[in-house]
């Protein structure tokens, strides 16, 4: 076997390949919705001219080191066979959205065939007059921007073009170029290196002292007992909105000074304390792991794909019952995280990881996964409309996996206007899921009449009906 058949699996993919556990599998959940049902022949000639042949570790199997201590190995599969990892299946009637879900549920649970490689597509159809695409992926083979990236690019700008001018994904802040490798948050840490370059003695203490208390803060952080604390089993359930339009959510963004990321992270904490309210339970702050991306958008993927991402830790303001206090604390946090060098810290964490062994992996992986619910990711997907077979998709969700007593992730993905939002969680923590998403949509409606009110002498109103007790004071950053 030559060498280009053949190398070392990354420190930072190996730490993924090496997590997978019953409970919680190292397999990122993707959702391409389709207008119609697309020609499966078609499918078939695009993931095998845009995936498999475009990048090698389609075609490729993780196998063992050939020595104790080095790193496993991507080989070719030489068994390959692209029929393999495709399945059509028809939804039964009514074809619905609780139909799609029974479906993506019974695959969950479901490990990848190690034997070969680490990746599967099912054609869903049924789906209405629709069709689904579901790809489910490794973490090894690459991170969900990545990922997300690969599944774009099985698109086009027009039905019958494959030629595109402007890119596929943009920041949550909705820029693009280099800027948006990490809205903000690795930039953090870019800025750190050229100040202790610069000598400049006030910034040099300055930056120390913020590093520091970073590195406290990640350490001592923890997010309480609460309706949504729990041990998670092998069994999840996934739960989702339909699309539902920008403008309105980006006007209270306007009005209140805050960006459209800020707006939706302040819906999903609304959605936590009516979902502990509900519960019977006192809300309080709860911490999610938000991934980080640190490659630029503006350029291309590697052919080795791989992971390039960092985590920082969320506290979800999910105490405070008032919408817009809500969102004011959710945008004071989020601007903090912009200028920590948290990102920074845990992206060389995870790369060290990477090199030691795998109990330690596990140890440290859940040492810190366990100070947090679970992941929430956000992804600004194409701002115009795309077509994948010659059909228009009308939407997308992807879910990155949990680990260690992760019990709830949540995804949004923003597309032609619209966004969706997602919620994974663990069947036995959270048996009633739907309970959430409701709870989401009752704040993102809130939320919505506050931007179409257009002022802030109405937010005061909208405020006070939603939240009749009036109780708006801020929980704790953590």
């Amino acid at each position: 076997m030559s060498p280009a058949n053949r190398r070392q699996v990354a420190p930072s993919d190996a730490l993924w390949l090496n997590m997978d556990r019953p409970n919680n599998l190292m397999v990122i959940v993707s959702l391409v919705f389709l207008e119609s049902v697309p020609d499966w022949e078609r499918v078939v000639e695009v993931l095998r001219e845009r995936v498999v042949a475009r990048y090698p570790v389609f075609r490729q199997r993780a196998a063992d080191p050939l020595l104790p201590l080095l790193p496993p190995r991507w080989v070719d599969d030489a068994g390959f066979s692209l029929a393999r990892h495709l399945h059509r299946v028809t939804l039964p009637s009514p074809g619905d959205d609780a139909a799609l879900q029974v479906y993506v549920n019974s695959q969950l649970h479901r490990p990848l065939d190690r034997s070969h490689p680490l990746w599967e597509v099912h054609l869903v159809s049924g789906y209405g007059s629709g069709a689904v695409l579901v790809f489910r992926a490794h973490h090894a083979l690459a991170d969900g921007i990545a990922l997300t990236r690969v599944l774009l690019s099985m698109t086009d700008p027009e039905p019958g073009s494959a030629s595109d001018t402007e890119p596929l994904m943009t920041a949550p802040g909705g820029t693009s170029g280099p800027a948006t490798r990490a809205p903000g948050l690795v930039d953090a840490a870019v800025k750190a290196a050229q100040v202790v370059r610069t000598s400049a003695l006030a910034e040099t203490l300055a930056l120390a002292s913020r590093t520091g208390a970073v590195v406290a803060d990640v350490l001592l952080t923890q997010t309480p007992p609460s309706a949504l604390s729990g041990t998670p089993g092998p069994r999840k359930r996934v739960v989702w909105t339909q699309p539902m339009p920008l403008a309105e959510l980006k006007a209270v963004g306007r009005l209140a000074g805050a960006t459209l990321n800020d707006v939706l992270m302040s819906a999903v904490a609304g959605a936590l304390e009516h979902y502990q309210r509900l519960h019977g339970r006192e809300p309080v702050d709860l911490v999610t792991m938000v991934p980080v991306n640190v490659r630029p958008l503006d350029e291309p993927l590697p052919s080795e794909l791989g992971n390039r991402f960092a985590l920082v830790f969320f506290g979800f303001p999910s105490a405070t019952s008032a919408p817009l206090a809500r969102l004011a604390e959710t945008k004071r946090r989020m601007d903090w995280l912009k200028q920590s060098p948290e990102a920074a810290l845990t992206l060389g964490i995870i790369n060290v990881l990477g090199l030691t062994t795998t109990g330690l992996e596990r140890r440290v992986v859940d040492f810190f996964a366990n100070k947090a619910i679970g992941v929430t990711t956000n992804v600004a997907g194409p701002t115009r409309q795309r077509f994948l077979a010659g059909v228009r998709m009308t939407g997308a969700l992807g879910w990155v996996p949990g680990s260690g007593n992760h019990t709830v992730g949540a995804c949004i993905f923003t597309y032609a206007g619209t966004v969706r939002v997602g919620f994974m969680v663990d069947a036995a923590t959270v048996p009633d899921p739907e309970a959430l998403l409701g709870a989401f949509e009752l704040e993102v409606a809130t939320l919505a009449s506050i931007g179409t009110l257009g002022t802030l002498a109405g937010v005061a109103g909208v405020a006070g009906r939603h939240d009749p007790r009036g109780r708006s004071a801020p929980g704790p950053s953590r």
